[in-house]
């Protein structure tokens, strides 16, 4: 049980379940943010954060998990919450404003119509993805910047890193995923990922037990066949035939041998020889 804060310090649990396996699911998904965040190094005390929100099941999470920290003395930062509203039709202005100022969390609505720029410079039957999430970072560091925050926190949890993989493996010629943590290209702000040791399908779970007001992304889901949700149902399918094969992937992708790959950048072979050549001058 997670009995070491007073709950009603905390007002995002107060109608959470009771039950022992969601005290589990809560406590799991805890342990995992902070282990990342201790391993990746993502903290500076004192440091303001922009936790960006969608309003999907990993935010919500990635929210929680961050509050949930914070209120234990855990996590010695400024927390702001962010949602950039991207223009899509149907998306609903009120419920995460509702939701954060219920909780007293401090937040920023931004409105910038991406959607219209990406509809119409992307060809019919192409994929969105590439320019909207070139569009919505930008204007997550605007508001960084103009809010003063460090870090730029996103929601991207095991899954998105495994999918990112194994699109950049089929799709783009490299070995490569996203970093839990890293420096933008100007060099003055911080990414970091906190759900990067915690498995999509606990943050489903988390978030149905809480019953977060989730909004969908229709922008994306309007389109079929992308590379990462076929990407998607070659793991699922691989996991159902072998319950665990997401974590050992995972693993993988903390224990690289370069001297194994063939990437002469990462290791010197040219210099590789035995350390006594039989008198080879």
């Amino acid at each position: 049980m997670l009995d070491a804060v007073d709950e009603q310090l905390n007002r995002l649990f107060l109608n959470a379940p009771t039950s022992g396996e969601f005290q589990k699911l809560r406590k799991r998904i805890i342990r995992q943010t902070r282990e990342a965040l201790e391993t990746y190094g993502m903290v500076r005390p004192g440091d303001r954060w922009l936790v960006c929100l969608s309003g999907g099941k990993d935010s919500y999470t990635l929210l929680a998990a961050l509050l949930d920290l914070k209120w234990r003395g855990l996590l010695p930062v400024d927390l702001l919450g962010c949602n950039l509203d991207q223009g899509q039709p149907g998306f609903d202005k009120t419920i995460l404003p509702a939701f954060l100022e219920g909780l007293g969390v401090p937040h920023r609505i931004e409105y910038r119509d991406t959607y219209s720029i990406v509809t119409d410079k992307v060809p019919e039957g192409a994929t969105y993805c590439a320019l909207c999430s070139r569009l919505r970072r930008g204007n997550l560091y605007r508001v960084a910047r103009e809010e003063g925050c460090q870090a730029v926190v996103l929601g991207h949890h095991r899954d998105d890193m495994l999918e990112t993989f194994f699109m950049n493996l089929f799709h783009g010629g490299k070995l490569a995923t996203m970093p839990p943590k890293l420096v933008n290209d100007e060099g003055d702000l911080t990414l970091i990922r906190p759900l990067a040791n915690v498995a999509e399908a606990d943050c489903a779970r988390f978030a149905t037990a809480m019953k977060f007001p989730i909004i969908p992304c229709d922008l994306c889901g309007s389109q079929d066949g992308l590379q990462r949700a076929q990407v998607k149902q070659l793991l699922d399918q691989w996991e159902a035939r072998s319950p665990g094969r997401r974590k050992v992937m995972y693993r993988a992708l903390q224990n690289a041998k370069p001297s194994h790959l063939l990437d002469k950048s990462l290791f010197d072979f040219a210099s590789l020889w035995p350390a006594d050549d039989h008198g080879r001058s």
